[in-house]
């Protein structure tokens, strides 16, 4: 080997020693830097629950978080556990069933009922579905309606009435009367439907026009009974 070939191997070696360099600093430059976040109060809440320092860790089922290990129980603790009695829990007792005791007649009411009773051909004043009929027996009531769930044939206890009365006495509740005091039957009669009937409406200077139909059913209901019960029947 001669001179120039042993002077030109350490020039060799730096030159490879600066490529080397120059390729690690290439490689790190192009590596992606970390992006600058802001300060952690201008950002939104769920960037700042990502980027805060303290790990949000979420309890397991059991009461125990995942960096900690439920505690072993011993054999000595097992033992004792199993031979305790279950707990209990308290139960609530039911209050008793009773039926709601009916409320007493007044003075007055119990001094002018025997003589309501005493005389005949009672009227009253009883309301259907909120509409009052002034009937007497064997009055026929047309409701205004079609009264669901009955046929012809049944029989109906109207228990709702705001007055009842003979010829020189009138009872009057407020604003129903106490259903003990009377009885009202109606036997269903059956429906009836009106004729057909066709209206024609439109608009103002509007050339469209709409037809309407209309025919309205009605129930019949005729009045079988009106009673006024006895003082020893209400309070027996």
């Amino acid at each position: 080997m001669s001179l120039l070939e042993a002077l030109a191997i350490p020039r060799r070696l730096s030159s490879f020693t600066m490529l080397r360099r120059t390729l690690k600093k290439s490689i790190l430059d192009l590596q992606i830097q970390p992006a600058i976040l802001p300060p952690t109060f201008l950002l939104p809440i769920r960037a700042r629950y990502f980027n805060s320092t303290t790990q949000h860790v979420e309890p397991s089922p059991d009461g125990f978080s995942a960096s900690q290990s439920p505690p072993k129980s011993s054999p000595a603790s097992a033992d004792v556990s199993s031979k305790l009695p279950p707990p209990s829990t308290p139960s609530i007792p039911s209050p008793p069933l009773s039926s709601p005791t009916p409320t007493p007649l007044s003075s007055s009411v119990k001094e002018l009922l025997p003589l309501l009773a005493a005389q005949p051909s009672h009227f009253i004043s009883a309301h259907v579905h909120g509409r009052p009929y002034l009937v007497t027996e064997g009055d026929i009531v047309r409701l205004p309606f079609r009264m669901p769930g009955v046929i012809p044939g049944d029989i109906l206890r109207l228990n709702r009435a705001s007055s009842i009365g003979s010829r020189d006495y009138t009872l009057k509740g407020a604003p129903y009367l106490d259903e003990r005091i009377f009885e009202c039957r109606a036997r269903v009669m059956g429906t009836e439907a009106e004729p057909m009937r066709i209206k024609i409406k439109k608009k103002r200077r509007n050339r469209r026009t709409r037809t309407v139909r209309s025919k309205h059913k009605f129930t019949i209901l005729r009045i079988s009974e009106v009673k006024v019960n006895n003082l020893e029947d209400i309070e027996g």
